[in-house]
């Protein structure tokens, strides 16, 4: 991983008017939760209507794609990542420091909510076990993401698709597509880590943790990969 990208890359995704689309969804998680508690929802309310139903199917995969598909896609867009393509630096590395960007970034803007909201709502076990399972799922969203950002033109759009169809609708209906969601590994891995019976899906955290690795495999890869066809000619890949 080339560090100097990946604090340029830090820099600039922090310093786009897009960062500011980081702020709302953390603040409606942890406001709503707090609303639902002051209100006296109970306790398995919370963690599935509020912490699962909008912390890990909203605030996760919309926060991960935000800023998956803009630490190299905008620089696509605007023709900026031309100026990183001439360096001598293997394309490997350039995604590998876009991926740890943007892994970090989504991880702390989705795991510090979630771990905040599950303590206002007098979940404190779940807290760290939804706060580590956000950061897992967060990488496996970063490398799917940014591996669309390289391969369509279109990689918002496709990533909505995804969470909003594949995730937020076809998962919830029909178990088999679960094995092909992060949504569910994250809950997985939660209830797997905290114990706790008040979240859970039908897949295990084994399958989740072995298929959370594979998407992240296969999406820096295809990034990879996909990075290497715009390569100039003398430039090491």
């Amino acid at each position: 991983m080339n560090l100097t990208i990946a604090w340029i890359t830090l820099r600039g995704l922090l310093g786009r008017r897009r960062s500011l689309l980081l702020l709302p969804l953390p603040l409606i998680l942890i406001g709503i939760t707090a609303v639902g508690k002051a209100i006296g929802a109970k306790p398995d309310e919370l963690a599935q209507g509020v912490l699962v139903g909008l912390g890990v199917a909203v605030l996760l995969p919309l926060i991960s794609l935000i800023v998956g598909t803009g630490v190299l896609g905008s620089e696509i867009d605007d023709g900026t990542v031309v100026h990183i393509l001439t360096k001598p630096i293997p394309r490997s590395r350039i995604i590998l420091a876009k991926l740890a960007v943007a892994t970090l970034v989504s991880g702390v803007v989705s795991a510090v909510p979630m771990f905040v909201a599950a303590v206002v709502a007098d979940l404190s076990d779940l807290g760290p076990a939804l706060a580590a399972a956000c950061a897992i799922g967060a990488l496996a969203y970063s490398a799917l993401f940014l591996a669309l950002s390289v391969v369509t033109r279109r990689p918002v759009l496709l990533g909505l698709l995804y969470v909003v169809i594949w995730e937020g609708l076809l998962s919830n209906v029909v178990a088999g597509t679960r094995s092909v969601s992060v949504q569910h590994y994250v809950i997985a891995i939660a209830q797997k880590i905290s114990g706790s019976t008040l979240i859970g899906t039908t897949i295990s955290a084994t399958v989740a943790a072995v298929m959370s690795a594979v998407i992240t495999v296969a999406g820096t890869w295809l990034a990879v990969q996909r990075l290497r066809s715009f390569s100039v000619a003398g430039e090491t890949s």
